[in-house]
């Protein structure tokens, strides 16, 4: 198996080749403003390499934060026409209700409420109604509105009207992009649908972008597939990225904590993931982040979809100093770094030059930073190992002393002892992790079902023989696949002993041929 796996981060673009197992080569380039240049400039380095230009690639794989800066950034989205299944119940919460008014305002186009939707056993809640949905259809065709996000009420359960109401818009708006909710979230139907609003606002952007993505491969004459990572460390096709943007929205520090797990070996430990404006730090769990059981909140937005647990801090390599009194962070020059820092010739004293300050790290020319104060040096190292204890604190889940693995550009900021910690663990090609652990990804399937008169254990062999068939449809080899979390909640208020289940299964990417 031969992948080629790229990280697009804040600061910088890196790429892997991955042969059999191993890094054969890894570049590191600037993140360029359109992103897609960045990746080309890293795809030339790479293939510039004699490993790379011999033989077949079997895939190229990108993880990127393309999307959730859009959302964060209120730029490049796409005005959504919301349909909400579930009337006469909700009426008071329409679709937006708890969104900030600004990004509302770019993404808020048409909001039909229509009846509708299932009881949280699964049953019908109210018949669909099929006639306003002809009606809606038509509304949203004569608006000329392109995307539509539908969210019925407990689909996750019971996906029909959902699917049928898209078949009417499908008859009325040939040309509609459309996003179902329970493609996408899990029980809790406002959160689910700001999932499914956020995704549809992403529709046209992703067509770009992905498009941007083959371009640059294209350019760069490798012949392979694209895929994209996923936020819980699996990876999608770019045809299946293009319908569900915002599974790819925490993917990088995902992959980062993916990528530590194969060039370390371990399976269960902390990551912490310093690039070049942020650390990201989060846990192993059997090698693959533990998942937030939380809403999660994107842009200001609450939404309810699978996102990796992580405690993120404004501390990374290009962080800015200021010297009275002295800070550091959360601003930082970002991709500009080697532009912008003292030791590579710029006015802006960052975290960066105080490492080499204090012979911490040889980057760019020691010279340039002879005017950084010895004192000032170890003080913003100090700020730094503070800020990373008190994150790692927050994410333990024991009380005894946890290895630590440093990955990321930056992972010269974390020094040998830290409060907590019983060894810190540096890895080779750690600073490329996250293109590593892109190359890595597997392909996933979940599921999140109400089972009733069933024992647990059958209604957890249920669930993880419907996770196994999702992600065989989604190109998982079966004999690969391994069940990586599952969770169940007895429902007291329902009656027939009723078990809520949740599990996701991943397992190697299935090649040409196989079935």
């Amino acid at each position: 198996m031969r992948r080629i796996g790229i990280d697009v981060g804040g600061t910088n673009t890196d790429a892997v080749l991955l042969q059999d197992g191993k890094v054969v080569h890894a570049v590191k380039t600037p993140t360029t403003e359109d992103v897609t240049s960045g990746i080309v400039t890293a795809l030339g380095l790479l293939s510039g390499h004699p490993e790379v230009a011999r033989g077949a690639i079997d895939g190229v794989v990108i993880g990127t934060t393309h999307f959730v800066n859009a959302v964060v950034q209120r730029r490049h989205l796409s005005p959504v026409a919301a349909i909400r299944i579930g009337l006469p119940a909700s009426a008071s919460l329409p679709p937006f209700c708890d969104w900030p008014e600004d990004l509302a305002a770019l993404v808020r186009g048409e909001v039909i409420m229509l009846e509708g939707g299932h009881e949280y056993d699964g049953r019908e809640f109210m018949p669909f109604d099929e006639a306003g949905m002809r009606a809606a259809a038509r509304q949203i065709r004569d608006s000329g509105l392109r995307s539509v996000a539908i969210a019925a009420s407990f689909s996750p359960l019971d996906p029909s009207h959902e699917e049928r109401a898209r078949a009417i818009l499908a008859e009325e708006c040939p040309e509609a992009s459309i996003t179902l909710s329970h493609e996408l979230g899990r029980i809790g139907l406002l959160e689910r649908e700001n999932a499914a609003l956020l995704n549809a606002a992403l529709a046209d952007l992703a067509r770009v972008t992905i498009a941007g993505f083959r371009d640059a491969i294209a350019a760069s004459h490798i012949d392979a597939p694209l895929f994209i990572t996923q936020n819980d460390g699996t990876v999608m096709s770019a045809e299946m990225a293009m319908a569900l943007p915002v599974m790819s929205f925490a993917s990088g520090a995902t992959n980062s904590m993916r990528g530590a797990a194969f060039l370390s070996g371990l399976q269960d430990a902390m990551v912490v993931d310093v690039g070049g404006t942020s650390s990201d730090v989060g846990q192993l769990r059997r090698g693959f982040p533990r998942e937030a059981n939380s809403v999660v909140e994107i842009g200001e937005v609450r939404t309810l979809f699978r996102m990796p647990d992580l405690f993120s801090i404004g501390l990374g390599g290009g962080s800015i100093v200021s010297e009275s009194p002295v800070t550091v962070g959360p601003q930082s020059v970002g991709y500009r770094l080697t532009e912008e820092a003292l030791v590579f010739g710029g006015k802006t004293l960052t975290v960066t030059d105080a490492a080499v300050t204090a012979a911490v790290v040889k980057i760019g020319e020691v010279k340039n930073a002879a005017g950084v104060p010895r004192d000032l040096a170890r003080a913003v190292l100090d700020i730094a190992k503070a800020k990373l204890e008190d994150a790692i604190d927050r994410m333990k889940t024991e009380a005894g002393d946890v290895p630590l693995i440093a990955v990321g550009g930056g992972a010269f900021l974390v020094p040998k002892k830290l409060a907590g910690v019983s060894e810190v663990i540096r890895v080779e090609h750690g600073d490329c992790a996250n293109a590593v652990g892109a190359a890595i990804a597997q392909i996933s399937g979940e599921t999140d079902q109400v089972y009733r008169e069933m024992r647990r254990e059958d209604a957890i062999a249920a669930a993880e023989a419907q996770a196994v068939e999702r992600a065989v449809a989604a190109g998982a080899e079966r004999s690969t696949l391994q069940t990586v979390d599952v969770e169940d909640m007895p429902l007291a208020y329902l009656p027939g002993n009723a078990l809520r289940v949740r599990v996701r299964v991943a397992g190697e990417m299935r090649g040409p041929g196989e079935h």
